[in-house]
């Protein structure tokens, strides 16, 4: 499909519900015999009003009181958070008042088919909310194609998250471009939509906070991710009016395009011209130009180091990359860290992206963060 310029569509969409509503089979298929054109891809999104929708949920059921600042943030790729059980584990040992999650599936045969958000909030006694970036017409990728042959998903959603013990509020999600360049199955997978921010407003202890879970296109260039940060900035600062802000995402920093052929080898060999590269990706990311001329801290929020990992199919294989990101503005923060996503026993992976964190508190004196160095 040739890459247009994102579909007009509303920047913020605000209906929240207690269950966003998937499409049943029959309009799932409705939506795969549309023409694999921007034109059918544009109807589809006429027919899938759950990408408008935000579903709230789950409870905080620790008797403790409100969490104050400093807050402790953790993002987390969950890679379809299809490991309920050893999720809660490893995201309770982080001990965070705020998880911020991308990659979260309902009713997608990968995942057994989980509502796997409202069975994570429930394991780990927080409220959540999601936002569906993706209707899934197929049982994912390559791999999962092979694994779940003969399967349906009852929902076929895909999407992003936030869970938190302190409560939130205002809940929205940004969508951040739906050209279509997933529906016609020239990536793999055929899907209707586009990638997104989850937004809420978090209360610590009477401090208001705007808090995001990003997901940034996997296949995209440093340019493209870069007018998704642009078209993300132009809508926080709104929905912030003014208050703090912490962002964590998969930026998908890569340093290249993403739609070359053989991407593999192509990696390969960015990672043998410069080592660095792909560790230290910033000067090759216009997106964080975009974030520092905006205001935000990514340098005190990030530690080195890569936040891939292996999963136990073997894939995917070395070398890695930092695509996984926090940055805030208007905050001081401390501690940043990156937790391998591992089973608690260590016996396997659980995504194959590590999770990062950082503590967040008011900051002292009025000045904003410079430019990112």
């Amino acid at each position: 499909m040739t890459r247009l310029p994102p579909v007009a569509r509303p920047g913020i969409c605000r209906e929240v519900c207690d269950d966003v509503g998937a499409p049943g089979p029959m309009e799932r298929q409705a939506l795969l015999d549309l023409p694999p054109t921007l034109a059918g891809h544009v109807e589809a999104l006429t027919r899938a009003p759950v990408l408008e929708r935000v579903e709230t949920g789950g409870a905080v059921t620790t008797d403790a009181p409100n969490p104050e600042l400093p807050l402790r943030v953790v993002f987390w790729n969950a890679e379809r958070l299809k490991y309920v059980a050893d999720s809660a584990g490893f995201l309770a040992g982080l001990d965070a008042d705020v998880i911020l999650l991308a990659e979260v599936d309902i009713g997608m045969a990968r995942s057994g088919q989980k509502h796997t958000i409202r069975e994570l909030a429930a394991a780990l006694g927080m409220a959540f909310v999601y936002a569906t970036e993706f209707v899934e017409l197929g049982l994912g990728d390559r791999r999962e194609r092979a694994w779940f042959e003969g399967h349906e998903n009852r929902s076929g959603l895909h999407g992003g998250a936030i869970l938190a013990r302190v409560p939130l509020s205002d809940p929205a999600v940004i969508r951040l471009g739906d050209t279509g360049d997933w529906f016609d199955g020239s990536r793999g997978e055929r899907r209707v939509g586009g990638r997104i921010a989850v937004v809420a407003r978090a209360d610590a202890a009477g401090t208001d906070i705007a808090v995001a879970a990003l997901h940034l296109e996997s296949h995209g260039s440093p340019a493209s991710r870069a007018d998704e940060i642009s078209r993300l900035l132009g809508v926080l600062d709104a929905y912030a009016a003014g208050a703090p802000i912490i962002v964590g995402g998969d930026l998908n920093t890569n340093t290249a395009d993403r739609d070359v052929p053989d991407w593999p080898e192509h990696r390969r060999e960015i990672a043998e011209a410069d080592p660095q590269r792909l560790q230290s990706p910033v000067a090759f990311e216009p997106l964080f130009e975009h974030l520092a001329e905006a205001g935000f801290d990514c340098q005190s929020c990030n530690v080195a180091g890569v936040t891939q990992r292996t999963r136990p199919d073997g894939t995917p294989v070395a070398p890695f990359a930092k695509l996984d990101w926090l940055f805030c503005r208007d905050l001081e923060v401390a501690g940043p860290a990156i937790h391998p996503a591992l089973s608690c026993d260590g016996s396997k992976a659980i995504s194959d992206h590590d999770a990062i964190s950082a503590i967040f508190s008011r900051q002292t004196g009025n000045h904003r963060a410079g430019r990112h160095t």
